[in-house]
């Protein structure tokens, strides 16, 4: 990645600390990248809501896959020539919910690798301001070794432990609740799969590996990287909130 459009998103970044400056004082370069990772994930929310309506479009087609699946559990090459016709007849692509969030892949790089420092060699000037007495560019071991976990840096890193718990605690239940509605392998298709019931138990638990990347990477990319994390968290809850609903009560 060119150096010139790292110090670009630097100069966005500074300039939007100015701004902030009157109101967050000693803290607004902090404040500014939040503020900017916000802007970003909102510049990119056109893609979220293409991708979730790709993979709500390809989770409407599951039962009729099934009976595809078995008229021609014998014939894999019929199988596969009528999935086709099926996506094709609905305009819906195996990809389509895929192809949007891999997108937007570039823009999340680039801000991490920005505000870890990589970027510009580690010698980025956002990392030299602070948040609350800790060190944009100090990672949590250095609040350890400097006041402890209840000194003035360790306490901001407590104060996004907790964000960040509560932000996974969220994704955990709805993830919980999501796969018990819908399974990633219907029933009839799962039984046998070698592994499946692992990953499915061990899905829900993936957002709590937040905490470990806060704790090992600069303040700065922790700051990204939670305000990150809860975007997508209530961006999902939201886009995706018919697929955790409970199913209504069927008539009597």
């Amino acid at each position: 990645m060119p150096t010139s459009l790292f110090d670009a998103f630097s100069g966005l970044v500074e300039r939007l600390a100015d701004l902030v400056q009157p109101v967050f004082h000693g803290s607004a370069t902090a404040a500014a990248i939040v503020l900017f990772t916000m802007l970003v994930r909102l510049a990119v929310h056109p893609l979220s809501r293409q991708a979730a309506r790709g993979q709500k479009a390809r989770a409407a087609l599951q039962p009729r896959l099934a009976e595809l699946r078995k008229k021609h559990a014998k014939e894999p090459e019929a199988l596969r020539k009528a999935v086709m016709e099926l996506h094709a007849a609905e305009k819906v692509s195996p990809f389509s919910g895929c192809l949007p969030s891999l997108l937007q892949l570039p823009a999340f790089f680039l801000l991490y690798q920005l505000f870890s420092g990589s970027g510009l060699g580690g010698h980025s000037t956002l990392l030299g301001h602070r948040l609350l007495g800790a060190p944009l560019f100090g990672r949590w071991a250095d609040a350890l070794g400097d006041g402890g976990p209840v000194g003035g840096a360790g306490l901001v890193y407590l104060a996004l432990f907790a964000v960040v718990t509560g932000v996974a605690t969220f994704n955990y239940r709805r993830t919980k609740r999501q796969l018990a509605t819908n399974p990633m392998v219907p029933a009839d298709q799962g039984e046998g799969v070698p592994g499946l019931d692992a990953i499915t138990k061990f899905m829900p638990l993936m957002s709590f590996a937040t905490l470990i990347t806060v704790a090992v990477v600069p303040l700065a990319a922790a700051l990204y990287v939670v305000t990150s994390t809860a975007w997508s968290a209530f961006e999902r809850a939201w886009l995706y909130r018919d697929r955790t609903a409970p199913a209504p009560a069927a008539a009597a």
